[in-house]
């Protein structure tokens, strides 16, 4: 039973996503205080949050930056400000996704069981090129070198992973990485390259792996190298 963590100061909202997703087969924690969050996360188990941005104690930004610094669990940022700045300044923490209030709470458990389904880790490694995917630890190996992703991060990557040399445009990442239809901008898909790309510049320095291609998206070619000056 997977267990999903709720971070809401509002408790009418908070107990309404309780019951939703009790009711769906989920177990939950609730929290008020965003000062507890990662103590409490260094002590338990949960396999998502959903994590208001205005909180007591502090904000949902400052919360998912201090778990971002021990863990990659998914978080979903929820919030009422729905200018797109906001939402990427929430991506760009390390937030996975985000929902907007008012929200359905059906949609909210439709939303959930969707990412627990992609979450859930493939029996086997994925090996290309001395490049290994491991996906029951959302981790990439290189070179004995090894670095841990976000779960949208090792999406993006084991989508592009498994055709190297395809071109993917930004549509067809969101529908590759999004399996719910949601309307996502092409901002939100490069913001997240670019943390993968960077991550992957970490333990292989002197080879570029996913190349931006112009107006038409990026591609994955391990055979295309790139020296570092």
């Amino acid at each position: 039973m997977k267990t999903i963590l709720i971070v809401e100061d509002e408790v009418k909202l908070a107990q309404l996503q309780i019951d939703y997703l009790q009711n769906a087969g989920f177990t939950t924690h609730h929290l008020i205080n965003g000062l507890d969050v990662a103590p409490w996360l260094k002590t338990n188990q949960a396999d998502l949050i959903l994590l208001d941005l205005m909180l007591p104690g502090c904000d949902g930004i400052l919360v998912c930056k201090e778990i971002r610094d021990f863990s990659t669990i998914f978080i979903i940022m929820v919030t009422a400000r729905i200018e797109e700045i906001d939402r990427l300044i929430g991506l760009e923490v390390g937030a996975d996704d985000y929902i907007c209030k008012p929200f359905s709470l059906r949609e909210m458990v439709s939303r959930v069981k969707a990412i627990v389904r992609r979450l859930e880790p493939q029996p086997q490694m994925i090996i290309n090129n001395d490049i290994t995917l491991e996906p029951n630890y959302l981790k990439v190996i290189i070179g004995g070198n090894e670095i841990e992703l976000s779960a949208v991060e090792f999406n993006l990557m084991q989508a592009m992973h498994k055709q190297p040399g395809r071109i993917f445009s930004r549509s067809k990442l969101m529908d590759l990485i999004y399996s719910d239809d949601r309307i996502v901008s092409d901002r939100t898909i490069d913001s997240h390259v670019k943390k993968l790309r960077k991550k992957l510049m970490e333990i292989s320095p002197h080879q570029e792996l996913i190349h931006s291609i112009y107006g038409a998206g990026y591609r994955y070619d391990p055979q295309l190298k790139t020296s570092l000056k």
